[in-house]
């Protein structure tokens, strides 16, 4: 049997880091396997549903490089792909668990069902539908349906086991008696997700289900319709939660968790796609950093973990940072330049000052804002490093030495001002006046950068230009 492999989200919003976990494990071993990875749109909550949702995340999906074999816009011959478009299908599977005495009409009022659920709650057992449609008589439950709402509940076995082989869990057992008759289809004569999915993962011929662990409570009704149905069910691989730091599940209440968020903070997709790949898995190495050709081969099922994986946001930024290091010069420039105001250009020289320095994209902009600043302006650092006992003596015999027009050696082989002149005159400035390291170059980076922290100085002032190293001494010393 051929791999065959699906994500499956619904259309709520933005992707969330996790779903791109389950998204990228199921692609991860389609690839290695040969075989398909099938995006399924499970759209049958309809409140739910907003505008835009699908379209933002085949668009995360993309940028990520998860490339789909079949869904909406891939197509395919086991389509359709989105679950509103498959009613008469759930419908008609429906009605043969009706037929068979695998599901039962109940009419039951939302009003009934909240007062069961209180008088439950009060008891302190656990919530359960009470069954009390269960035994109408199937013709005249039909009867009724002409004229009153009802929906469709499956007839779990009141005793029983139910054991299934997780490839991450090994052997799992669930007591029948602890799961409820769970609705399979609602009033709305929509479908709900464990009827749905069941019926699709079998008629889209999926052979593996890698889905996160919060659906394993669900697995007993899953494996009680694939019997009724009488198919053979997939194989299943059920993936732990990501955590926050205190092990609490990782929520938008403590943090940045959609996908789209960490691309405006200049993620690289490559360093998101490595780090949310080990979260849950590892391989037999202490390797931590992979291109996704490498995650490919490396990747196995078997390695997943039982445990919570810890999203760890400091982590992240050093493997991107570490991704950030592998892009060639042109390739880190083009990746910057949307992060920068149209107007501004930003040149090789400037991205080669930071290249090394960063470990997002979004702080670029903040560390060469000084190059595109006029007139400069000035942080606290800068501020005090101006304000300093030495720094006017510092700046003005600079100043002086940019003054003079006779040293041929000042000139550069692209630039009228060469930073290896510029930084011998400022040593020697030093050696006039006692003084090297901070103590020295903090002033003339305050007064040229406005910072005293950034790219190199060689960098700067050969960027710069004589003319626009004086005009900011000059401000300098008025400011100061």
């Amino acid at each position: 049997m051929s791999t065959r492999v699906r994500f499956a989200p619904s259309p709520t919003g933005f992707l969330h880091v996790g779903g791109l976990r389950t998204a990228l494990y199921n692609w991860l071993f389609a690839r290695q396997q040969g075989g398909s990875f099938i995006l399924r749109i499970e759209d049958t909550d309809q409140s739910r549903r907003k505008e835009g949702a699908l379209e933002n995340l085949l668009e995360a999906l993309e940028w990520a490089g998860l490339d789909v074999d079949e869904g909406p816009q891939a197509g395919g011959k086991l389509g359709p792909y989105v679950q509103s478009e498959r009613l008469e299908i759930y419908h008609r599977h429906v009605q043969q668990l009706l037929d068979d005495g695998h599901a039962y009409r109940c009419f039951c009022t939302p009003e009934r069902l909240e007062q069961l659920r209180d008088r439950q709650r009060k008891m302190g057992v656990a919530s359960r539908y009470d069954r009390h449609c269960r035994n109408l008589p199937p013709g005249d439950a039909e009867a009724r349906a002409a004229d009153e709402t009802s929906i469709i509940r499956l007839a779990v076995p009141e005793s029983g086991r139910i054991v299934f082989e997780d490839i991450v869990r090994r052997k799992v057992a669930f007591d029948l008696e602890t799961v409820d008759d769970q609705v399979l289809l609602k009033g709305d004569g929509f479908p709900t997700y464990h009827l749905a999915n069941v019926v699709d993962d079998h008629l889209m011929q999926v052979s593996h289900v890698i889905r996160g662990e919060e659906w394993l409570p669900s697995m007993p009704k899953h494996l009680l319709l694939y019997q009724a149905f009488g198919w053979e069910p997939p194989r299943f691989a059920h993936l732990p939660l990501l955590l926050n730091k205190d092990r609490s599940k990782l929520s938008k209440r403590q943090g940045t968790v959609a996908v789209e968020e960490y691309r405006t903070q200049g993620i690289l997709p490559g360093a998101l796609i490595n780090f949310i790949a080990l979260m849950g898995w590892h391989d037999q190495s202490d390797q931590d950093i992979f291109g996704v050709e490498e995650l490919v081969q490396a990747f196995s099922l078997e390695r997943v973990q039982k445990s919570g994986a810890i999203f760890d946001t400091e982590k992240l930024h050093w493997i991107n940072g570490q991704h950030i290091r592998r892009l060639s010069l042109p390739e880190f420039r083009e990746a910057i330049q949307p992060y920068f105001d149209t107007q501004w250009d930003v040149t090789e020289a400037m991205a080669a000052a930071v290249h090394t320095k960063v470990s997002l994209l979004s702080d670029v902009p903040d560390l060469l804002a000084f190059f595109f600043e006029d007139p400069v302006v000035y942080d606290d650092d800068a501020r005090e490093a101006l304000t300093g006992a030495e720094a006017a003596g510092i700046l003005s015999m600079l100043l002086a030495k940019l003054d003079e027009s006779t040293d041929p050696s000042r000139a550069g082989p692209s630039t009228d001002l060469s930073g290896e002149w510029f930084m011998s005159t400022v040593k020697a400035i030093g050696e006039d006046f006692g003084l090297k390291g901070r103590e020295l170059w903090h002033p003339i980076r305050a007064a040229i950068a406005g910072r005293v922290v950034g790219p190199d100085m060689i960098t700067i002032v050969e960027t710069f230009g004589l003319e626009k190293c004086r005009e900011r001494i000059r401000a300098a010393l008025a400011a100061a």
